[in-house]
C-alpha cells in the first residue's frame, strides 16, 4: 500500500481507530440552523462513509456562559441529547466513530454573559468578561463533566476538550489572561489546575471505555504565552488525569500570525507536535495545513505525530480518505485553504461551505440527480465557472462540450496560481482536468464559440469571464502602462519601480507576485517572517527579532477611496495581506487622484498636493468588466442560455461565486 502509515490502525486499548486520520473540529453554522441537526447528521455520515478514522464535531458549549454567540450550540439537557443522537446514529450506521468537542468560549464569547479567569477584555470581542468567582470555576468544571456524560448518553464515542486557540481553558493557563490570586491563578501549577480538574472529572464521569481528546495549545503565538516547559508539564499532567489522546492547537485567535490560511506552508507547524513526541505515552495528533495524503504520510513517517488532523479537506472532499486508500489521488478535490466559504462565512454568521465544493453543508438541499434525457450542453469558457458547470453537467449524464478560446483551461485561476502563497490553485486545476477526462467531457481549446455552433446544442452555459477594466487617465496608452494580465501571464517585463493602480485583491496579488514571485514560501522563511521562535526559547513561541524581507522593487499601491487596502477581501485573510504589504515595504497610498502618466512616471493628487511617482511601470488593477459579447448575440436565437460567473457580473468576482453559479446552472438543466 502506498500510504502504509496513514492507514495503519491506531489501538487505544478499549477501542481501535481504523486509520490515522482525524477529521478535526470545525464549526459549520448548521449547529444553530433550523433543522440543522438533521443536516449535520447527513454531513458527518458522508465523511464517515468516506473512511475517516475519527470525527470531531464543531465546538459545543457545556453551559450557557460558554456559548460563542447568544444562540450558540450547547449540550446541557435531554432535549440536546436527543438532537445529537441523530448525528451519532448516522455516523455509526456508516461504520464511523465520532467525538463531541466541548468548548467554552470564555472571553471570546460574543455575549454580555462572557466570563473569564480575570476581567480582561479580548481584542476580538466587544464584551468585557466577568471574572469567574471560585465557586463558579468549580461549577464550570462540573458543567464540563455533565457535558461529557450527556455526550456519552447521546452515543458519542468520546469528547474533545478544547484547551487551545485562546478559549477559556487556555485563558486560565497564561498570565496574560489569568491574574487571579486564588488557587486558580499565580503559579503554573495553579493556572493549569482548571484544565487538569476538567479532564480528571470527565474521566471519573464517563468511565474508562470513552475517548478523551485534550486539545493542547502547543504554541500560543501571543506575548506572555506558555513556555515550552509548561507545555510539556501540562501534557504530562493531562495524560495522568486520564486523557486518551492529545491533539495539537496552534495559536490563539487573537495571535497576529497566520496559522491555517493559504499562504501558510503545508504542514508548517508539524514540527511543534514532534517536539512533544516521546514526552508522553498516549498518541499525539498534529494539525494545520495538511491537505494531501502524501503530506500526511510523510508527516507520520517523519515521526512528527501518531495521527494527523484535517478539517477543511473534508469540506472540499468527503471521500478524501477512501480515494487515498484506493490510490486515486487525482480524484481528490483538494482544500486550497482560501477561507472564503468556510471561515469567512462563519465569522459573518452564515453557514459554512467550500469554494471548491459548494455542496459542502448543503448536501440535503443540493442533490445531484441524473438527467432524464441526455441533452447536448455547450459550456463556453473554461474558467472556474465553466469548469464547475461542465463537470457538474457531466456527472448528471449530460453530453458536454467545453469551448475555451485560450490554450488551457483555468481562466483567472491561471493568474492566481503563479502568485506565491496561492499555488494551491494548481490543485484545483489538476482536479478539474482529471474530472473532465474521466467524465468524458469534450474539451476544445483555442476554439471560439459562435451562433452557428449553438444550433448543435440543446443548452448553452456562457462562462466567458472578465477582461481588465479600462481606466480614463491621460497618458494611459504610454508604453510603461501594463494591465495585470500582462504581468501575471508573464508576457511583459516589469521594472524596479512600480505604481499599481487599484488596491483590491488583484492589486495586492500583483504586488505580492512582483515581490515574491511564484515559488512557494519555505517553512523556515515563513516562520522567521512572522516572528515564530522555532527554538521555543521565548514565551508563546514568539521572537522579538525585527526581520524584514528585502525587496529589490519599490512598489506603490494606490486607490482612489480612503481606507485600508483589500477592504473587500475575506475577514480572516485581509489582515494577513495588509501585514505582508507592510513587511515588504510596499508604499500604500489611498485617496489618490490620478492626473496623468508621462515619461517621468505617474502624476497624482493626494491631500491637495500634486506628486510625481517616478516609476518604470504603471500597472492597472482597477477591476474587471464582463466578457459577454457571445451571450448578447445568442439571446437573439431564442435558445435557452444561462450566464454565470464573471460574464454575469464582474463586480467583486471571485472563484467561490463563479464555481457556485456554474454548479447551479448545470443542476438547473432539466
Amino acid at each position: 500500500m502506498k500510504y502504509n502509515k496513514l492507514f495503519e490502525p491506531l489501538d487505544l486499548g478499549f477501542t481501535q481507530l481504523k486509520n490515522r486520520v482525524l477529521m478535526g473540529s470545525m464549526h459549520t453554522g448548521l449547529e444553530e440552523a433550523k433543522d440543522g441537526f438533521g443536516k449535520l447528521a447527513h454531513f458527518y455520515a458522508l465523511r464517515a462513509r468516506g473512511g475517516v478514522g475519527l470525527i470531531v464535531t464543531g465546538g459545543v458549549s457545556p453551559d450557557l456562559f460558554g456559548r460563542l454567540t447568544p444562540h450558540g450550540a450547547r449540550l446541557t439537557n435531554q432535549k440536546h441529547v436527543d438532537q445529537h443522537r441523530l448525528i451519532t446514529e448516522a455516523v455509526h450506521n456508516e461504520g464511523g466513530k465520532i467525538c463531541l468537542q466541548l468548548l467554552h468560549a470564555g472571553r471570546y464569547a460574543f455575549s454580555p454573559l462572557a466570563v473569564a479567569p480575570s476581567r480582561i477584555k479580548s481584542p476580538i470581542s466587544p464584551f468585557k468578561p466577568w471574572q469567574l468567582p471560585s465557586w463558579a470555576v468549580k461549577l464550570t468544571i462540573r458543567n464540563f463533566m455533565r457535558g461529557a456524560r450527556l455526550a456519552k448518553v447521546a452515543g458519542y464515542d468520546g469528547v474533545e476538550v478544547m484547551g487551545s486557540e485562546g478559549y477559556l481553558i487556555n485563558q486560565f493557563l497564561v498570565t496574560r489572561t489569568n491574574q487571579r490570586t486564588d488557587k486558580w491563578g499565580g503559579s503554573f501549577e495553579n493556572r493549569m489546575r482548571f484544565a487538569i480538574e476538567i479532564v480528571k472529572g470527565i474521566r471519573k464521569e464517563v468511565g474508562q471505555d470513552f475517548i478523551i481528546i485534550y486539545r493542547l495549545s502547543m504554541l500560543d503565538l501571543i506575548e506572555d504565552g506558555q513556555t515550552w516547559q509548561e507545555v510539556e508539564q501540562l501534557a504530562t499532567e493531562v495524560e495522568k488525569a486520564g486523557a486518551t489522546i492529545i491533539n495539537t492547537g496552534i495559536g490563539w485567535h487573537e495571535a497576529r500570525v497566520p496559522t491555517i490560511a493559504q499562504m501558510v506552508p503545508r504542514g508548517g507547524f508539524a514540527w511543534v507536535t514532534k517536539r512533544l513526541m516521546g514526552k508522553v505515552k498516549i498518541p499525539l495528533i498534529t494539525t494545520n495545513r495538511i491537505n494531501t495524503a502524501q503530506l500526511a504520510e510523510d508527516i507520520l513517517r517523519d515521526g512528527c505525530a501518531d495521527m494527523v488532523s484535517m478539517a477543511r479537506p473534508f469540506l472540499a472532499d468527503p471521500e478524501f480518505v477512501v480515494k487515498a486508500f484506493n490510490e486515486k489521488e487525482n480524484e481528490i478535490n483538494t482544500c486550497i485553504a482560501c477561507n472564503q466559504a468556510c471561515l469567512d462565512n462563519i465569522f459573518n454568521q452564515k453557514v459554512a461551505s467550500c469554494l471548491v465544493n459548494p455542496f459542502a453543508c448543503r448536501e440535503t438541499e443540493w442533490i445531484l440527480k441524473p438527467s432524464e434525457t441526455r441533452k447536448k450542453v455547450a459550456v463556453v469558457g473554461g474558467g472556474p465557472a465553466g469548469l464547475a458547470a461542465a463537470v457538474t453537467a457531466a456527472k448528471r449524464n449530460l453530453d458536454v462540450t467545453l469551448f475555451e478560446q485560450g490554450e488551457a483551461i483555468g481562466g483567472q485561476l491561471n493568474m492566481a496560481k503563479v502568485v506565491s502563497g496561492k499555488e494551491e490553485f494548481y490543485e484545483t486545476l489538476r482536479y478539474y482536468q482529471h474530472q473532465l477526462q474521466i467524465l468524458g467531457v469534450k474539451v476544445l481549446l483555442k476554439t471560439n464559440f459562435n451562433q452557428s455552433n449553438a444550433h448543435d446544442f440543446d443548452e448553452v452555459i456562457i462562462s466567458t469571464g472578465v477582461v481588465p477594466r479600462k481606466v480614463a487617465i491621460e497618458g494611459v496608452e504610454h508604453p510603461m502602462v501594463l494591465d495585470y494580465t500582462e504581468v501575471l501571464r508573464r508576457e511583459k517585463a516589469v521594472g524596479k519601480r512600480v505604481a499599481i493602480i487599484g488596491a483590491g485583491g488583484i492589486g495586492i496579488d500583483t504586488a505580492m507576485y512582483l515581490i515574491k514571485g511564484s515559488e512557494p514560501e519555505k517553512g523556515s522563511h515563513f516562520l522567521n517572517k512572522w516572528h515564530v521562535d522555532q527554538e521555543y526559547a521565548n514565551r508563546g513561541g514568539l521572537t522579538s527579532n525585527n526581520i524584514k524581507d528585502a525587496s529589490d522593487r519599490k512598489i506603490y499601491l494606490l486607490q482612489r477611496k480612503k481606507g485600508k487596502p483589500g477592504k473587500a477581501l475575506g475577514k480572516t485573510t485581509a489582515w494577513i495581506h495588509r501585514e505582508e504589504l507592510k513587511k515588504y515595504g510596499v508604499h500604500y497610498m489611498d485617496g489618490a487622484a490620478y492626473l496623468r502618466i508621462s515619461d517621468e512616471g505617474l502624476h497624482i493628487l493626494r491631500d491637495g498636493v500634486e506628486q510625481l511617482l517616478a516609476v518604470d511601470n504603471v500597472i492597472i488593477c482597477a477591476g474587471q468588466e464582463s466578457e459577454r459579447a457571445i451571450y448578447d448575440g445568442l439571446r437573439k436565437t431564442g435558445k435557452r442560455i444561462q450566464i454565470v460567473g464573471g460574464a454575469k457580473y464582474a463586480g467583486e468576482i471571485d472563484a467561490r461565486r463563479a464555481i457556485e453559479e456554474g454548479t447551479l446552472a448545470a443542476m438547473a438543466i432539466d
